[in-house]
């Protein structure tokens, strides 16, 4: 089943518009945030379209500076109060009321922030292969990193240090990763190819820095681990046992909540609803459905 989505052009307050992505008429909203930063809502909206059948109105967005928003490029807006301002205006302009928030990798760092600074927005959280601790995950990428092996590393490092970046064997390096760490499909589907063909690296180098696997930009001594306990709606914490985002920064989200639940799964790396869907949705949808019938009247 393909859903086409109804398409909103958003005007923000900065004068710029983002456009959002509405699917099916349910009275109960699943409102996501993408990866990236930088990178268009598709690969993330594509799939999730699917909770229509379970009658929930999907939503997403093109965050400014990607997709069929706006482009603009003052690195300026490029931090993450505006973008948890950004999702607030969003939510207001289409009238969506309260809604259930879904964030996955930059995007957990968003909702995560949202919900403590809006949290009468929100009936419920999910972060999906996310990390609130970003000194602490630079800790767990140098892990991943050192299982290329010592030569490896030490040529990354060298190339990090020249700002060669742009090298076949560097690139070949974080290649390697991506397989490992980011999509262990031996194909990866159309949505996210797609989606990551168009990656507006301006957001993306000033908020994390210049691949996957190195963090220099604006959000890099960044942890919200000691607030994460204010925040008191339901949360969903996920992600795959070979995550670049690994089962030990979801761990230290899901110990710092309050009213927490937690799957890892054992085949997935950073898309779980790519390389295990049925699984995926499964616990997804039981969250959602829960969290829904707490709070029917």
């Amino acid at each position: 089943m393909t859903l086409e989505p109804t398409t909103v052009r958003v005007r923000l307050k900065e004068g710029h518009e983002v456009v959002a992505y509405v699917y099916g008429e349910g009275t109960e909203t699943v409102l996501m945030a993408n990866g990236g930063p930088g990178l268009p809502s598709l690969y993330l909206r594509a799939p999730h379209a699917r909770l229509v059948e379970r009658g929930y109105r999907v939503v997403a967005w093109d965050q400014l500076g990607c997709g069929a928003s706006d482009r603009p490029t003052d690195p300026a807006l490029w931090t993450l109060g505006r973008y948890v301002e950004e999702a607030e205006q969003v939510r207001a302009a289409l009238d969506l009321g309260q809604v259930h928030v879904l964030g996955h990798s930059w995007g957990t760092w968003l909702f995560t922030e949202y919900c403590l600074t809006y949290p009468q927005s929100v009936k419920s959280c999910v972060l999906a292969d996310g990390a609130c601790d970003i000194p602490h995950l630079v800790g767990e990428l140098g892990r991943l990193r050192g299982a290329l092996g010592a030569e490896t590393v030490s040529m990354m490092v060298f190339h990090e240090a020249q700002g060669t970046l742009d090298h076949p064997e560097y690139q070949a390096a974080v290649t390697l990763l991506n397989h490992r760490h980011v999509c262990r499909l031996p194909v990866w589907p159309e949505p996210l190819t797609q989606a990551l063909a168009d990656w507006n690296m301006g957001p993306y180098e000033t908020m994390q820095g210049p691949n996957e696997f190195t963090y220099t930009g604006n959000m890099k001594a960044w942890n919200r681990v000691p607030a994460m306990g204010a925040i008191t709606t339901p949360c969903l914490v996920v992600a795959g046992r070979y995550d670049e985002l690994t089962p030990a920064c979801a761990f230290l989200m899901h110990d710092a909540l309050p009213d927490s639940r937690i799957h890892i799964f054992p085949h997935s790396s950073h898309m779980p609803f790519y390389e295990e869907p049925d699984a995926y949705f499964a616990v997804l949808e039981a969250f959602l459905d829960e969290v829904r019938a707490a709070k029917a009247p």
